[in-house]
């Protein structure tokens, strides 16, 4: 009964419009009430403030805090440029370069959103310019911005080992290591689907009215020879030697971050702090692109992110305390294992699960929401805590570019100025590459387990 008023209520929230925080806080609110009448809320300020306050999760605003500043600061820029210097020359290359930014960004923000957001506004209109249909380009650009949540340090494997440690115990640091080889796959999926994006954007843009009409906004610019592809980007205004020097600073973030936590230097809540002094001092004395005047812009910017994400863990731990008390996740695992008790059968129903439900919720809510649904039944089956993870953070990845919540989406469609129908239909390519990996994670653990193993980690 509690279980029914529990998902029923946040079910009809969000139907609502609600957003997902508060439909989490409210549905929560509803079956403490249905519980034990109103005398229960006292419980909710209790598991929300204990839950926030948790030394691990410090290190999320100040992740946040750190991409704020390396977007105030240029160096999203400097990578840019500096992944054109390095493959923009090649046959596909500015498709490319968006994604080799991406993952560069991506290992200093560990936000979806926040890598689409730095580097969108610089990629997508390059890419419009040179012939991509304007919802290839918007969709591309989401597509690599999921590698955000996936690529070390990533906010979503520090909320995963928090919520997993009632069941299974795994390292922050583990799960940073273990991201690493998925990253790359995706990246990979990613490039291997732009072969065929392309060439279906020269022929949607060629198709396009001349004059006039929705087409008319993304007539392609004039074919290179022999091909049929929209022509190289233009050579980068400086070579690869000064471009790399002039990105060195933004190449020596993840470096910084990832070799103090995996030396054993700093914790990743300690490596998020330095992250974000390193970033201030490098926009403010290196690049000088950071005024006294914007650091209050920087501060309000990263606050707000900072608290839209606390706020939805806070939620979503009062959501989750009531799922646990009343047993609800044991109930749903010993149902499913009782249905069968084939893993091959049990990560598939994970996977279809978690689809359905990264394409309304955020990967932070998820993760609150089913970890202690399908992480009891995943370990019972013989799958391991940290191919569990990636599992999960891999799949919730592709959430960010699904409709009709994909966050990934609606970042780049504005930044785009794209209606979202529009680059909902580019997505298909690239969200069939990322199932790819998705599959592959699922069914070889190997993918997420060789690298920490063989680290030592």
């Amino acid at each position: 009964m509690i279980g029914l008023v529990l998902f029923g209520t946040f079910l009809v929230l969000l139907l609502l419009g609600v957003p997902v925080a508060f439909a989490l806080g409210g549905a929560a609110v509803c079956a403490l009430v249905a519980m034990g009448g109103l005398g229960e809320l006292s419980l909710v300020p209790n598991v929300f403030v204990a839950s926030v306050s948790s030394e691990t999760l410090l290190a999320i605003p100040f992740f946040i805090l750190a991409g704020v500043i390396m977007e105030y600061a240029g160096i999203s820029r400097r990578l840019v440029d500096f992944a054109h210097a390095c493959v923009g020359s090649r046959k596909h290359g500015l498709a490319i370069v968006v994604i080799v930014a991406a993952f560069f960004f991506s290992a200093i923000s560990g936000s979806g959103p926040a890598t689409v957001a730095a580097i969108g506004s610089i990629l997508i209109p390059a890419l419009i310019r040179h012939g991509y249909a304007a919802r290839h380009a918007t969709s591309l650009m989401a597509s690599a911005g999921s590698m955000g949540i996936i690529v070390p340090p990533s906010i979503a494997f520090i909320v995963f080992a928090v919520v997993v440690s009632d069941y299974a115990g795994v390292s922050i640091v583990r799960l940073f290591v273990a991201g690493i080889v998925p990253g790359i796959l995706l990246a990979v999926a990613l490039v291997l689907a732009c072969l065929f994006v392309t060439r279906k954007a020269v022929a949607d843009t060629a198709a396009a009215p001349a004059g006039g009409g929705p087409g008319a906004a993304t007539a392609p610019a004039p074919v290179a020879d022999g091909g049929g592809e929209p022509p190289g980007p233009p050579a980068p205004a400086r070579g690869f030697a000064a471009t790399f020097v002039r990105a060195i600073p933004g190449l020596l973030v993840p470096i910084i971050i990832l070799g103090g936590i995996y030396g054993g230097v700093v914790t990743p809540t300690e490596s998020a702090v330095v992250a974000a002094t390193y970033a201030l001092l490098v926009g403010a004395l290196v690049y000088r692109e950071i005024t006294p005047r914007q650091l209050y812009q920087i501060f309000v910017s990263s606050a707000a992110q900072s608290a839209v994400v606390m706020l939805i863990v806070g939620a979503a731990s009062v959501f989750a305390y009531v799922v646990t008390v009343n047993q609800i996740a044991a109930s749903v695992a010993d149902a499913l294992l009782g249905l069968t008790d084939s893993r091959v059968l049990i990560v598939l129903l994970t996977i279809v699960l978690l689809l359905v439900v990264g394409a309304f919720v955020d990967a932070v809510s998820a993760l609150y929401l089913f970890i202690p649904i399908v992480a009891p039944v995943l370990l019972e089956v013989g799958v391991d805590v940290t191919a569990i993870g990636v599992m999960m953070v891999v799949n919730l990845a592709l959430g960010l570019i699904t409709p009709p919540v994909g966050v990934n989406l609606f970042v780049a469609a504005g930044i785009a100025r794209v209606p979202l129908v529009e680059v909902v239909r580019g997505i298909r390519p690239f969200f069939v590459a990322g199932l790819a990996v998705v599959l592959l994670v699922a069914y070889v653990p190997a993918i997420s387990n060789w690298l920490p193993d063989l680290l030592g980690f």
